[in-house]
């Protein structure tokens, strides 16, 4: 299998030369996505690509489907954290590393996820069959 490839200054004139490296060393480009990092509310994605955000490769310039790879599941302190590379299907440049948890606090489910291209959000559920929250007060 190829290496992937990072933003380089191949990458033309019209296109954005953003590169982000992560704390592990992983490159992210951000001259493949309409927006880093946007924020998606309540939607958090165990797996998959936001489509939408992805304008076309840096490198080979094509817009097509993406790789996942290096898809890992780890359990820490009771909570599952998954990471995948979001990779050009024809050049295998890495555009993104995506991470979403689960976790349960209490009496509720929580999910985040961060990723340069499926954005980040956080969503907290109920694990009672009615949610405390939306209980109102009788006084």
């Amino acid at each position: 299998m190829r290496q992937p490839w990072f933003c380089s200054r191949e990458v033309s004139s019209s296109r954005k030369r953003r590169r982000t490296v992560l704390e592990n060393g992983v490159g992210m480009c951000g001259g493949c996505v309409e927006k880093e990092y946007p924020n998606r509310g309540n939607i958090c994605l165990e797996n998959g690509s936001f489509l939408l955000n992805f304008t076309g490769c840096a490198v080979c310039s094509k817009r097509d489907f993406m790789l996942i790879t290096n898809k890992s599941l780890k359990e820490e302190d009771g909570e599952e954290i998954v990471t995948y590379d979001h990779l050009c299907k024809n050049c295998h440049h890495v555009i993104a590393r995506h991470e979403y948890t689960f976790s349960i606090m209490d009496e509720f489910q929580e999910y985040t996820m961060l990723c340069l291209l499926c954005g980040k959000a956080e969503d907290t559920i109920s694990i009672l069959p009615d949610d405390p929250r939306q209980m109102t007060l009788l006084f």
